[in-house]
C-alpha cells in the first residue's frame, strides 16, 4: 500500500498485556482519535475462569495466560472498533506492544475468514521454572557471562527458560509446534526479541548456543526469520484479516517496556514507572562502545535503531513498599519534615524478595555521617520514626541513580529530562524528591496508554519511513515525547546532597547484601 492511498492515515497500536488488550488509534499529528479496550476479567472471565487475565498453578508459582481468551479479544476489540465508528479502509498500519518475556506456542494452518481464531489455532502461554534457569546459566558460563552476551542474566519468565522446560517435560508438545514466538509477536507475528535470553543482545541476532541449550537444534526454524527492527515494512497482514478487516500494512511489534519508552521520552530522557513495581528505562544510542551489562539489569534491543539499545532496572519492591511504610509511619500520608537525607540515617525496605540486589528481604536501617566519608555508616536497630517515608523514596530513588552512570557507556551524553508514570507520579512530594535526587526536571505525560501510544507511534513511523527511508523515529517526532508537562524542578543545593549520598547508599546495600 501507498503512503498516498490514504488522504488522511491513521495509526492502530495494540496493547496485550496480562489484564487486557487496548487499541489506541491515532492521526498523523499524534493525536488519538479512538481508544478501546477488552478487560479480560470483565468481559471474558466467566467463559475462561480467570484471575485478573491468569490462570495459577498447577505448580507453585506457575501463571499461565489462556491464548484462545487472547484470540477471543482481538476479535472482540475490533467488533466494538467497529461499533465505535472507526473507518478501517482509513487504518494505514498497526503495530504494538505486548507483555515483555512471556511467550506463545502454536501449531498453525491455513486460516479460514468465516470462522473467529480461536476455532482455528491451538496456542498456549506460559511461565518457567528456576531449573531451567540453572542450567542455562550453568552451560553459558554463568549469570554475567549471560548477561553479556544475551543482555540478562537467566530469570524464570525469559522465554529460552521457558522452552527448556517444555522440551524437558513435555517433548511431545515441543515437537509439535511449529512456531514459538514473544507475546509482543502474537498478534504481529514478527517482533524484535529482548529479553528472551536467545539473541546476541550486541548483533541482534538468534545466538546458536543459547538456541542449542533451550531447544536443541530445532529451535531456530520454530523461531523463524532473525528478529526485526521496528520501522520494517513487513507487507500486508493475512488474507484472514483483510478479508475480516481490512487491508493494512504492519510493522514489527515490540515489548511493552520499549513501547513505553517510545511513547514517553524523546532522546536523553529517562521513564520512572512508580507502579506496583518500580522500573526505569532509558535509551542508549548506538556507538563504537557498546554498554555495560549486569546481572542487576537489562539491556534490550532498540525498537528502532538496530544499533542503539534501551536499559531497564525492576524492582519487585515498589508502589506497595511505599504505601505500607506511608500508612504505619504517617497515618496513610506522606510528610515533609525529615530533611534530605533523613537527618543522617538511611534505611532500606525490601517487604518482598527483591531484585536488585537480588534475593534480599527485610528492613534495614544504617546511620552515617555526610562530614565524614571515612566513616562507614553503622547498622542500627531503632530510627526515628517521621524518617521513614522520606527515607523509603530516597533509598529507591538513589538505589536507581547508582546505577545510571554504570550502564551508560563513557561517551555517553547525561540524561536530561525524567519523565515518570504511574499511581504515585501524581503526588508532588514524590515528584520533586525524584527531580532532587536524579538533578533532573520531571515531567508527565497526559498520555495514559503509554504502550498502545508508542505501538501507534511505531506504526506511524513504518508509514513515514516510506517517504523518508533514511530517516530516524527522532526525526519523525522532532525529538519531542508526545504530551509532556513538567511539574519539577531540581534544587542544585539539594541534587548536591544527594551527588554525595549515592556512595553512602552503596555502602548500605552492599552491608545488607553481605548480611544475607
Amino acid at each position: 500500500m501507498s503512503p498516498n492511498t490514504i488522504a488522511s492515515p491513521l495509526f492502530l497500536g495494540l496493547d496485550l498485556s496480562t489484564q487486557q488488550l487496548k487499541a489506541v488509534l491515532i492521526k498523523e499529528d499524534a493525536t488519538i482519535v479512538h481508544e478501546t479496550a477488552v478487560h479480560f476479567d470483565n468481559d471474558l472471565g466467566e467463559k475462561y475462569k480467570i484471575e485478573k487475565g491468569v490462570y495459577h498453578g498447577p505448580g507453585e508459582g506457575e501463571v499461565t495466560s489462556p491464548v484462545a481468551m487472547w484470540l477471543d479479544a482481538i476479535d472482540l476489540l475490533f467488533a466494538r472498533m467497529r461499533e465505535g465508528g472507526v473507518s478501517f479502509k482509513d487504518i494505514y498500519a498497526i503495530s504494538g506492544a505486548g507483555q515483555q518475556h512471556g511467550s506463545r506456542r502454536i501449531c498453525s494452518q491455513t486460516l479460514d475468514s468465516s470462522k473467529s481464531l480461536t476455532e482455528q489455532l491451538s496456542l498456549e502461554a506460559t511461565h518457567s521454572t528456576e531449573e531451567d534457569c540453572a542450567r542455562l546459566e550453568a552451560e553459558i558460563g554463568g549469570a554475567q557471562a549471560l548477561a553479556d552476551l544475551s543482555g540478562s542474566r537467566a530469570y524464570e519468565r525469559f522465554t529460552g527458560s521457558q522452552i527448556s522446560k517444555i522440551r524437558r517435560l513435555q517433548p511431545e508438545v515441543y515437537k509439535a509446534t511449529s512456531r514459538i514466538g514473544l507475546v509482543s509477536s502474537f498478534i504481529a507475528s514478527v517482533s524484535d526479541a529482548s529479553g528472551m535470553n536467545l539473541t546476541n543482545i550486541i548483533t541482534g541476532e538468534w545466538d546458536d548456543k543459547l538456541l542449542n541449550i533451550c531447544g536443541g537444534s530445532e529451535l531456530r526454524p520454530k523461531l523463524g526469520p532473525e528478529p526485526a527492527v521496528g520501522g520494517v515494512n513487513l507487507g500486508k497482514v493475512s488474507d484472514w484479516w483483510v478479508k475480516r478487516w481490512g487491508n493494512v500494512s504492519s510493522p514489527p511489534f515490540t515489548g511493552d517496556n520499549p513501547a513505553t519508552v517510545m511513547s514517553l521520552s524523546s532522546p536523553g530522557d529517562a521513564v520512572l514507572s512508580l507502579g506496583t513495581s518500580t522500573t526505569f528505562l532509558f535509551s542508549i544510542p548506538g556507538s563504537d562502545t557498546h554498554p555495560k551489562r549486569f546481572t542487576s539489569s537489562h539491556l534490550l534491543s532498540h525498537p528502532t535503531s538496530s544499533q542503539g539499545h534501551l536499559a531497564m532496572l525492576c524492582y519487585k519492591n515498589g508502589a506497595l513498599a511505599r504505601e505500607n511504610v506511608r500508612n504505619q509511619y504517617a497515618d496513610s500520608h506522606w510528610t515533609k519534615r525529615p530533611q534530605r537525607g533523613c537527618s543522617g540515617y538511611m534505611s532500606l525496605y525490601f517487604p518482598l524478595p527483591e531484585i536488585i540486589p537480588p534475593g534480599v528481604q527485610g528492613e534495614y536501617s544504617f546511620s552515617y555521617n555526610l562530614d565524614d566519608p571515612s566513616q562507614a555508616p553503622k547498622r542500627v536497630e531503632d530510627t526515628p520514626s517521621e524518617i521513614h517515608c522520606r527515607a523509603i523514596l530516597e533509598s529507591q530513588f538513589l538505589s536507581i541513580r547508582s546505577r545510571i552512570a554504570a550502564i551508560l557507556p563513557a561517551n555517553a551524553p547525561r540524561l536530561r529530562r525524567l519523565v515518570i508514570s504511574g499511581g504515585s507520579s501524581t503526588n508532588p512530594i514524590i515528584r520533586q524528591i525524584a527531580a532532587d535526587i536524579f538533578d533532573m526536571n520531571v515531567y508527565v505525560s497526559t498520555t495514559k496508554e503509554a504502550a498502545g501510544m508508542g505501538g501507534a507511534l511505531l506504526a506511524k513511523y513504518s508509514w513515514w519511513k516510506v517517504k523518508n527511508p533514511n530517516g530516524t523515529f527522532e526525526e519523525m517526532t522532532g525529538g519531542e515525547a508526545v504530551g509532556t508537562t513538567r511539574v519539577a524542578e531540581p534544587s542544585q543545593e539539594k541534587a548536591s546532597v544527594y551527588d554525595r549520598l549515592v556512595p553512602v547508599y552503596t555502602a548500605c546495600e552492599d552491608a545488607v547484601v553481605s548480611a544475607n
